[in-house]
């Protein structure tokens, strides 16, 4: 089993990367409030030439995505720009609707923004031809057994389902909720047809690694993805050839997970059939 390598501070390894890939929930706040340090040491790191860009599996274009993340207190000066999978879905539905598709939306009004302006339509269950799951109606109380009835649904239909956040829990505070990819995953398990658009899968680190070579100016940049889902982050990063700094403090330690040394991280990531080269509590410099 390999060891990630254990970091009190970014400073350590930050000479070794030009450009980050960088998640936000879990890594820049809880959902609720910054962590503490994080914001000073992406601005260090882009004080010394360094090129942030965050990546998430929001469900809705990247402007919102700021606002919500700039409502909770982090600064603006710790990023260069950001890429959503929210981002990416709509791209594949404006092709969905050039090829005269229909779409279902299911999620929460919060999301509204993410089939915005877009030149497709979005009808009722019965006349679609596909679905947008975005998001539980009620996050804070609902778990994906309480869509079975509608997966069954779609699934005697044979509607695919499309998953702009392939999240299956975030953390809010110091609370645990379902996220669309926890129903997405209950979709396919049931063997419903799921298309997943975010971490981990190729097509977000493929454009990732476009705009940071673009935004870099380098030709082959030295990535490193930061982020703290076990599912999400680090197999997607260690897939697309990424080395990956794993951060504990967040889902992990929010489930409950021992992270108190690097065998008890190696062995939570192994469960996940991944691995990280670097690991550290929080981000700090």
């Amino acid at each position: 089993m390999s060891l990630p390598q254990m970091l009190t501070g970014f400073s350590e390894i930050a000479a070794n990367y030009d450009a980050l890939i960088v998640d936000i929930w879990g890594v820049l706040h809880n959902g609720r409030a910054p962590f503490k340090g994080v914001d000073a040491a992406l601005q260090k790191y882009r004080d010394g030439g360094g090129t942030v860009l965050l990546l998430s599996n929001a469900p809705r274009p990247g402007p919102s995505a700021l606002q919500r993340l700039h409502a909770i207190g982090n600064s603006p000066d710790s990023y260069d720009d950001i890429l959503t999978s929210g981002d990416t879905v709509r791209a594949l539905m404006r092709d969905m609707g050039a090829d005269g598709q229909t779409i279902c939306h299911i999620g929460p009004d919060k999301d509204a923004d993410l089939t915005a302006d877009l030149d497709i339509s979005f009808v009722d269950e019965d006349a679609a031809n596909a679905i947008l799951f975005s998001g539980m109606y009620d996050d804070e109380t609902q778990t994906p057994d309480d869509y079975a009835d509608m997966l069954a649904r779609f699934l005697a239909r044979g509607l695919p389902l499309l998953c702009p956040n392939p999240d299956r829990t975030v953390m809010i505070g110091d609370k645990i909720i379902y996220c669309a990819g926890a129903v997405a995953e209950l979709y396919e398990n049931m063997g419903g047809e799921v298309v997943w658009v975010g971490k981990p899968y190729p097509r977000v680190y493929e454009r990732a690694r476009a705009l940071l070579t673009e935004m870099s100016g380098l030709a082959a940049p030295r990535l490193l993805a930061i982020g703290d889902g076990p599912k999400t982050d680090i197999p997607g990063a260690e897939a697309a050839g990424i080395d990956a700094l794993f951060i504990a403090g967040g889902l992990a330690a929010a489930s409950g997970a021992n992270i108190d040394s690097p065998e008890a991280i190696a062995a939570l990531l192994a469960a996940e059939n991944t691995k990280a080269r670097y690991a550290m509590r929080h981000l700090v410099w």
